[in-house]
């Protein structure tokens, strides 16, 4: 297959996903305040230009999602860093979500990853050496190395990077393809709010 088949194949994958999240009923009530990344990379990712995201993030109005514009390479640089790093570890996990943060969500994920057999993992931002801080470039490999860590050296499906000054609390889930990470995201989404609405 050659690039430019596969670019279409990673838009065409996360154009598809983006419905699938439209077309949930809680998933807005998960928006951070930096608002969501939703990455798919080529199977060779090096750069983020070679990774697919949303320009201006998913936010919402409301109860509806909002897409300022269709998917387009080089347009995230976080997320993007991210996954080539975790493709380092499993080149298959090319698509990743990162969703609101709250002790409640990460209490109950924590005991649905258990019940559904996912792995769960976490980047603990306090153990950051200021040195690693300080390089442009370095925090990412580390972050990823210490997720690695986290989960005894497996890739985890869902994990969650903890508080820092000036950072926000994020979780993130990662998957083979945006449509499955949007189908994963959206079945916690409503596995979640359903059981809060029965309490």
């Amino acid at each position: 297959m050659d690039i430019y088949n596969e670019k279409d194949l990673v838009l065409g994958n996360l154009c598809r996903a983006l419905k699938i999240l439209q077309n949930s009923k809680n998933f807005y009530k998960l928006i951070p305040e930096v608002r969501i990344n939703f990455v798919y990379a080529l199977k060779n990712a090096k750069l983020p230009s070679d990774v697919a995201g949303i320009p201006g993030r998913i936010t919402a109005i409301g109860d509806k999602l909002i897409f300022p514009s269709y998917p387009q390479f080089g347009v995230s640089d976080h997320m993007a860093r991210a996954m080539i790093e975790i493709m380092k570890y499993n080149s298959s996990k090319r698509a990743g979500i990162n969703f609101k943060y709250t002790d409640e969500l990460r209490n109950w994920i924590k005991e649905y990853s258990k019940r559904n057999n996912l792995i769960f993992g976490l980047i603990d931002r306090s153990k950051e050496p200021k040195e690693v801080s300080r390089i442009d470039g370095h925090s990412m490999p580390w972050k990823i190395k210490n997720l690695i860590e986290s989960t005894n050296k497996e890739v985890p499906d869902i994990f969650y990077e903890n508080e820092a000054l000036g950072k926000e609390p994020l979780f993130v889930l990662i998957g083979n393809s945006a449509i499955e990470v949007a189908e994963k995201v959206i079945e916690i989404t409503s596995s979640f709010y359903k059981e809060v609405d029965e309490l």
